[in-house]
């Protein structure tokens, strides 16, 4: 894994990371490059298997699948991968699924600060109704 400084070097040489082409300081494209790369399509093809999963990742796909359909998800979470694959050889560690449950309530806690503080810029603050207390994340973390 020497070859590639970085992960998203990792990432885009594999084809999946976007093609940001620029002329005069507009954007004209962001697409991924068209790839012939074995392991990028097996990559998507692992990507596409996520879609009932219980993982973190299913999840994240799932979330991302809702936002902006299924052929950009699938690329991102192919990217998502690749980003693990590389820390995992680089690094020697194991991949430990944290589960869906965990991930919904990171992605809560970041809607919920990111919403306060959004309100708190326009000079509002939020109060929480529910009946489970909303704990922020430290800044920082």
């Amino acid at each position: 894994m020497g070859r590639w400084k970085t992960e998203k070097q990792f990432a885009s040489w594999l084809s999946l990371s976007p093609d940001n082409k620029i002329s005069g300081g507009k954007v004209l494209n962001t697409k991924t490059k068209p790839s012939a790369s074995r392991a990028a399509a097996a990559l998507r093809m692992a990507a596409f298997t996520l879609t009932n999963s219980k993982s973190a990742l299913g999840a994240f796909y799932r979330r991302q699948r809702a936002r902006l359909g299924a052929p950009k998800a699938i690329t991102a979470t192919a990217h998502k991968l690749a980003r693990l694959i590389y820390s995992m050889l680089k690094h020697g560690t194991e991949y430990v699924d944290q589960g869906q449950e965990y991930y919904e309530q990171q992605y809560r806690k970041r809607v919920v600060k990111n919403l306060r503080k959004r309100a708190a810029e326009l000079g509002f603050e939020l109060v929480d109704n529910t009946s489970e207390p909303v704990t922020m994340i430290p800044e920082g973390a």
